[in-house]
């Protein structure tokens, strides 16, 4: 089981800490730390890029780095919820085009739970990009 906590601070914000035991702050001000929602979409990336890290680890394919951003549009009326997500990996290295396709593929399609989740109110789509470097 995972569970999570957050504490009042003042106005907006809260320290929020979950079963791994690190601490963050949450400012629904975005003042001094990220909102809940940018939290859900820094989620995302990084459940997503584990997922394409360890696949093509398993390919043996020899990436040298991998960053994963979104951009993300909401709906105009509470709950605000997001409705469209644009995933872009940068994918860096000598790496077979197809391996990488077939890891992103894999991680929206079967193995990211946040994705999954949040498939539910949000078309995801995503673009690669690659660099040799």
């Amino acid at each position: 089981m995972v569970e999570a906590h957050a504490t009042w601070i003042e106005n907006q914000r809260f320290t929020a800490i979950a079963s791994s035991g690190h601490e963050i702050v949450v400012d629904g001000d975005k003042g001094a730390g990220n909102s809940p929602m940018e939290l859900v979409l820094i989620g995302l990336c990084g459940c997503t890029g584990y997922d394409v890290a360890s696949i093509l680890r398993k390919k043996r394919e020899s990436f040298t780095s991998l960053q994963v951003s979104a951009r993300a549009e909401r709906a105009a009326m509470p709950p605000t919820v997001y409705t469209e997500i644009r995933l872009i990996y940068k994918v860096g290295g000598k790496v077979s085009h197809k391996a990488v396709e077939d890891a992103v593929r894999l991680s929206e399609e079967k193995y990211c739970s946040v994705a999954a989740m949040l498939q539910k109110t949000a078309k995801i789509s995503y673009e690669i990009e690659y660099s040799e470097k």
